[in-house]
């Protein structure tokens, strides 16, 4: 599944780079190259953490993005989600608390003659999954491994160095954790809403 979704993703950006194009992105008709995005949105688990049902999660990112063709950049960050558990194999009222690095390709292109762009983004996270009490001990550490994500979403520009971001993105990492005698595998996989605020430099 993952491995056709990025192929597409990566069939879609060559096909635009190869076509004769005489549009550039609106982010590097007022600006350079360099780019940093904040981001925040909600989050929604498309299925059980071990034996938990997660609630909504919150979270945020910030990265920054070096655009080396025309349309096409690298980004690097760092985010945070906290998804909240009534009951779970580590006990009652959790938060489960995924932070770490976020790294990958974005492509931006205009639609046609708007001042309007599509963005989509592909990429890899390296990230660890946390669990604490209401009192925010941490009970137990994942530590960090590799996952995956892909994004797509709207850039909308307010100023010649200030554009609106929103989009949708879907995130899958596996991580395994041990409570006491017991280990437990968490496929934490989630869809997320969210809006940015990009400056360009």
């Amino acid at each position: 599944m993952k491995q056709t979704i990025i192929i597409a993703l990566l069939l879609t950006m060559t096909v635009s780079l190869s076509a004769q194009d005489k549009h550039t992105t609106t982010a590097g008709a007022d600006s350079g190259p360099l780019s940093f995005e904040f981001r925040t949105g909600v989050s929604f688990a498309s299925g059980t953490l071990g034996d938990a049902d997660a609630g909504t999660g919150l979270g945020f990112e910030g990265k920054f993005a070096y655009r080396f063709m025309p349309h096409l950049a690298a980004y690097a960050g760092w985010g945070w989600n906290k998804f909240p558990v009534e009951v779970s194999f580590a006990g009652a009222e959790m938060d489960f608390e995924e932070t770490g690095y976020t790294f990958g390709l974005q492509f931006v292109h205009p639609l046609g003659i708007s001042t309007l762009s599509y963005v989509l983004k592909a990429g890899g996270i390296y990230n660890h999954i946390e669990i604490e009490d209401t009192e925010g001990d941490i009970i137990t550490d994942s530590k960090h491994g590799l996952g995956w994500q892909v994004e797509g979403g709207i850039d909308i520009p307010l100023s010649g160095r200030v554009h609106l971001t929103p989009g949708v993105r879907y995130s899958s990492l596996s991580r395994s954790v041990t409570v006491g005698p017991n280990t437990t595998d968490i496929d934490l996989r989630y869809v997320s809403a969210a809006a940015g605020v990009t400056w360009t430099f």
